[in-house]
């Protein structure tokens, strides 16, 4: 009687782990995010590097280039192009910096500042997941995902 009140009791254990195994699994992760006194220093940040003018080229280039390739008229290349807002990619930014100290951040910041060459070649523009993300983004307007209907 006893081996059989632990074979049990073990089995319905053993079904409450895979159970909450199985519901850990389905639950999304949130993406890190910086403090909001951090938010204010990346974006300070952002605009040293002029990485937002970055993004809005390189968004550009991916219209024109699939505008070319698809032969838009002149109406839908603009209205796509207009489509782009850098706030649309902010929390990619965001997430890249979300591990970064305020003393880091600060850090950085000076550099940006201070060092034309770091301003082009940067943290930023050769981050691969970020420029992934950038390239995600594009094609994302591409698509007319950011078009006002």
């Amino acid at each position: 009687m006893k081996n059989l009140k632990k074979q049990v009791f073990l089995t319905s254990l053993l079904c409450l782990f895979v159970v909450n195994i199985c519901l850990s699994q389905t639950t999304p992760s949130k993406v890190a995010m910086p403090t909001q006194q951090n938010k204010i220093i990346i974006d300070k940040i952002v605009e040293a590097a002029h990485y937002k003018n970055h993004v809005i080229d390189f968004c550009l280039t991916t219209i024109n280039e699939a505008a070319l390739a698809e032969k838009w008229n002149d109406q839908k290349t603009v209205e796509v192009s207009e489509s782009i807002n850098y706030k649309n990619f902010r929390d990619a930014v965001y997430n890249m910096f979300a591990f970064y100290n305020e003393i880091e951040l600060e850090t950085l910041l000076k550099t940006y500042k201070q060092d034309i060459v770091y301003q082009t070649t940067n943290v930023m523009t050769t981050n691969d997941a970020l420029a992934y993300n950038l390239e995600i983004f594009a094609n994302d307007i591409v698509r007319g995902k950011y078009i006002s209907k």
